[in-house]
């Protein structure tokens, strides 16, 4: 079938019209001109920190208004393109049209997604923790999997991936493993895959090649910002300290600079192992704890009745997601009905379409409309 690009085109129009209302660049125009004048300021780096946020905070502006800029003006290279490949007979210039076309759809849906996200903590970065569930030395390989599959995801885009804890379990794969993605946003699209991941597969550990279904769970949590404002008495706070240690539990350093944080109050446990030193390894475990008490009261003020991330039973009759291998090859999300055939390639990073639809179930409603 022939592609309707006179369709297209006023499709891709309708959507960025949208965007632009949602975003209003008059007031992201005032806000980058604010920023400029704070930047600009003399006694700016009299304060690193607030000068930090500052450029931080218009560089996000910047961005944002060129990505919009630069999508209208690729819709309107594209139009002249359809025109000059019509009027000639072209096939080679409709062929790079189609291309170019299918291009700016993508980018205009990751646009209107962007959108969308407007969370009170969905402009932070994200810290993703898995943890093996239910299904044995399956489970484990199976968060090393999810594992490899949020970080190859992060390649994808070019975000940096910075691990703070990782267990390793015995025969194979991870108990569990902590890591950072520290981009605008990776917590606004991330927080949509928090929850329970079903494997069903042939188990390669299994001498008998019997099948097995495993679980992992997945926790989704914001980075704290100095702005937040989440003080923690040290009366409140245990810390252990332990080796660090790699898979099959050898020891890859020779002190003692592995951290386990507990906050008395509540029972939260925070371990982190990835940094170099013990100071390291508890600036990492604190911030993060104070990630999950922002949470934690958040959902307080709002008389929120579900259960936090770190709740996730990671079993049978709550997951969200199941990734199947045998007898049919599909990963079909739960919540919004999205699947695909192929979950060798979504292994290797290729979720943003899940993530998409989770943003838009989201939005929509679904789960309460978190």
């Amino acid at each position: 079938m022939a592609t309707d690009f006179s369709t297209d085109i006023s499709h891709l129009r309708t959507t960025m019209a949208s965007v632009r209302e949602v975003t209003d660049l008059e007031k992201l125009a005032a806000r980058i001109s604010e920023l400029e004048g704070k930047a600009g300021a003399p006694d700016l780096w009299d304060d690193p920190e607030a000068a930090q946020q500052v450029t931080s905070a218009l560089s996000r502006s910047i961005a944002e208004r060129d990505r919009i800029l630069e999508m209208d003006s690729r819709i309107d290279d594209l139009e002249v393109l359809v025109e000059l490949g019509t009027e000639e007979g072209d096939e080679a210039t409709m062929a790079e049209a189609e291309r170019e076309l299918a291009s700016i759809t993508k980018a205009v849906g990751e646009l209107e997604v962007r959108t969308l996200l407007s969370g009170e903590y969905d402009e932070r970065g994200a810290v993703i923790t898995i943890r093996s569930g239910a299904g044995g030395v399956d489970a484990a390989d199976f968060a090393h999997m999810l594992s490899r599959m949020y970080a190859r995801w992060a390649e994808r885009h070019g975000y940096p991936v910075k691990f703070l804890d990782t267990s390793y379990a015995e025969e194979a794969g991870l108990k569990s493993t902590t890591f950072e993605i520290d981009v605008p946003y990776a917590y606004g699209n991330l927080s949509v895959e928090g929850g329970t991941h079903r494997l069903v597969r042939i188990s390669p550990f299994d001498n008998q090649g019997r099948r097995q279904t495993s679980f992992a769970a997945v926790e989704v949590i914001p980075i704290i910002e100095s702005t937040d404002h989440i003080e923690i008495p040290e009366n409140e706070i245990k810390v252990d300290v332990f080796r660090s240690s790699g898979p099959g539990g050898q020891s890859v350093n020779t002190t003692d600079s592995a951290v386990r944080m507990t906050h008395i109050p509540t029972g939260i446990v925070v371990s982190m192992q990835d940094e170099k030193s013990q100071i390291q390894n508890r600036a990492a475990a604190l911030r993060v704890l104070q990630s999950r008490l922002l949470l934690q009261r958040k959902a307080e003020e709002a008389a929120a009745k579900k259960e936090l991330a770190g709740d996730i039973k990671a079993s049978w009759g709550d997951q969200m997601r199941s990734y199947v291998l045998q007898p049919y090859q599909m990963v079909k999300d739960l919540r919004t009905g999205h699947e695909v055939g192929t979950p060798q390639a979504v292994f290797d990073g290729d979720i943003d379409d899940f993530i998409e639809a989770g943003v838009r179930w989201r939005r929509a409603g679904g789960a309460d409309a978190e």
